[in-house]
């Protein structure tokens, strides 16, 4: 099956991006399926970025932060935790537990990646 232009596009802007700055992006048949699958989730993309944007972060900010439900959060961080992406520390304030959440420096380098192969695929696809 032959490509489409924006397709080409795609891909040569994403080449050029990984060449640049030496990042790996899968070609143009897999951009949709090369972006980390992990982090392309949109509760997720809302943690590392609320997360990037802060030190730290509580449960309960975070909650408010992304409208989200006390289970959606939960399954959702444990997610990014389990990937090494975001740390969780359980503390006590008194008797009052607090559930703080930090991006740890591989969630970092993930959420760079993701978005420079997202700013890539953009402005191919507007330059078609």
């Amino acid at each position: 099956m032959a490509r489409s232009s924006t397709a080409r596009k795609i891909s040569t802007k994403v080449q050029h991006e990984s060449s640049t700055r030496r990042l790996s992006v899968a070609p143009a048949s897999e951009i949709a399926t090369s972006l980390d699958r992990l982090l392309h989730d949109r509760m997720r993309l809302g943690i590392v970025s609320a997360l990037a944007a802060a030190d730290d972060l509580s449960f309960t900010d975070l909650k408010s932060a992304l409208n989200a439900t006390d289970g959606n959060l939960s399954v959702h961080a444990r997610k990014l935790e389990e990937a090494g992406y975001v740390s969780c520390e359980k503390t006590f304030s008194g008797r009052t537990p607090r559930t703080a959440y930090k991006l740890t420096a591989s969630g970092r380098r993930a959420l760079e990646k993701y978005l420079d192969h997202m700013a890539a695929i953009i402005r191919a696809a507007r330059n078609s």
